[in-house]
């Protein structure tokens, strides 16, 4: 494929999901996928997270501006995410090339008003990240990467899987709806690797 024709792509990819200020080069870091019957994947996923979120067993981690970011729920307590856990991890295996990966997720849940600070995935040994939206309504924070070529800035959408680089530096805009915003992070590593 040509270098125009490959711009061309990238361009079109970004019209597509909604980025801007994409430059090819950042953008064929970036994967999208979209999960089928994500609706009634999303709504029985949000119903076992309400369920399950105030457990005693339930770990939060780092808190910025008021919220616990992050939040870990035992995946044996979650069998409705299966469906988005499977879809991340044979995606993550295709764009690899690599079967068999270890594979770490937790719950973002942002309310009106709060964002996630800027941050990486690259503690361990990550191979790549993801993200998949459960619950986002209009101007709910688009999600934006950045390297030192381009800043990709993404709107998310319920059903969208986006995966990255996981030393991609990246952030969450304000949630500016009147509702809360649910989304799974996955971080994907060699299966050999102690988590």
């Amino acid at each position: 494929m040509s270098a125009s024709r490959a711009g061309w792509h990238a361009v079109q990819r970004s019209i597509r999901t909604g980025m801007t200020e994409v430059r090819p080069r950042t953008l064929s870091a970036v994967h999208f996928a979209e999960l089928p019957d994500a609706q009634r994947i999303n709504r029985r996923l949000i119903e076992a997270y309400v369920r399950e979120n105030d457990a005693p067993d339930v770990r939060r981690t780092h808190m910025f501006a008021g919220r616990y970011e992050n939040t870990y729920i035992p995946v044996d307590r979650l069998p409705e995410l299966a469906p988005v856990s499977d879809f991340a991890l044979r995606t993550a295996e295709r764009i690899l090339q690599q079967r068999g990966l270890r594979q770490g997720f937790w719950f973002n849940e942002m309310p009106p008003g709060s964002r996630t600070t800027l941050h990486s995935h690259e503690e361990i040994d990550e191979l790549l990240s993801a993200v998949y939206y459960v619950q986002c309504a209009q101007d709910s924070g688009r999600l934006v990467l950045h390297d030192p070529e381009a800043q990709v800035s993404i709107t998310p959408r319920p059903g969208l899987l986006v995966l990255f680089p996981p030393d991609l530096p990246h952030e969450v805009e304000e949630n500016a709806s009147p509702t809360m915003r649910l989304s799974v992070a996955f971080n994907f590593g060699p299966s050999n690797s102690a988590t």
